[in-house]
């Protein structure tokens, strides 16, 4: 349980780091690459160790396979969520996201024809309502429709990223082991945003003010190898029920430092907002 919570307080800590580093005037392409640098040399060391664990072999379809999710689930997920980070809050932009669940089941009844339960529609119901009135707190704040629609659009856009990357992962850690899907698309998502960042802009741009490189550098360990092993490790021990329950915490951790560290305004329907979505993923995931 120490795992998992110290993944989920991981995990909310990103959204801060890249809203602080933003301050130092650094784009999202040389933020995005500078984090894969760093995190590159322990996902390859994770991939390497989980190898090991198992005796099976990976194909050519097995590479195609975690060179696509980690196309769809780390590189394009993040780059859109760091895109959305210039526009919208830290606390807006950790709701949005918390909306992957149901995502997962609106794809599954379009493409898998699932059924949708009625309980499946209240939690939706919850959820979308609770974004709104989120929504409509930074709308108050900020008082620009156009900037805060495009930036929640965006990070939108990296929850369905997500949500494509986890009916993916489904078809192949059953066959090579969560770890090392995890460990090697995750470590191809690294490879591509290093490529787009040397296809957009000059190595010149890697040249930050110092406090760039820390933020990266935290950003990599403690909010990207870090969670990703201690969620991993939570999951082999408690299993997966209990872990994505601690998950929940997730925003309102984000909501609680966004103010703290980067004095976001918290307000009642914002409060209201996340208490939505939060009560509308844990009645999703009741069985």
């Amino acid at each position: 349980m120490l795992f998992a919570l110290a993944g989920a307080v991981g995990f909310s800590f990103k959204a801060i780091l890249v809203k602080l580093a933003y301050r130092y005037g650094v784009d999202a392409e040389t933020l995005l690459a500078l984090r894969m640098v760093f995190a590159l040399p322990f996902f390859l060391a994770m991939g390497v160790a989980a190898g090991h664990r198992t005796a099976r072999r990976l194909d050519g379809r097995d590479w195609l396979w975690m060179a696509g999710l980690g196309f769809v689930g780390y590189y394009l997920a993040s780059y859109l969520d760091f895109l959305g980070l210039n526009y919208i809050s830290a606390g807006l932009e950790r709701l949005i996201l918390f909306l992957y669940p149901t995502l997962v089941i609106v794809l599954s009844a379009l493409f898998l024809g699932k059924p949708v339960t009625r309980r499946a529609v209240a939690a939706l119901g919850l959820c979308y309502l609770g974004i709104a009135l989120a929504l409509g707190h930074d709308l108050k704040i900020a008082g620009e429709a156009g900037t805060v629609l495009l930036g929640s659009v965006l990070v939108f856009g990296s929850a369905l990223a997500y949500a494509l990357y986890l009916m993916g992962n489904g078809e192949v850690v059953g066959r090579l082991g969560s770890m090392r899907v995890t460990a090697l698309a995750t470590s191809f998502a690294c490879l591509f945003c290093i490529a787009q960042f040397l296809l957009l802009r000059p190595v010149a741009a890697l040249a930050q003010p110092w406090p760039v490189y820390g933020l990266s550098l935290a950003m990599a360990l403690f909010s990207t190898v870090a969670p990703v092993w201690l969620v991993s490790e939570a999951i082999r021990r408690l299993g997966a029920g209990p872990v994505s329950l601690t998950g929940t915490l997730g925003p309102v951790i984000t909501i609680f430092l966004g103010w703290l560290l980067l004095d976001e305004t918290l307000g009642a329907s914002q409060i209201a907002g996340a208490a939505l979505v939060i009560g509308g993923v844990l009645v999703m995931a009741r069985r």
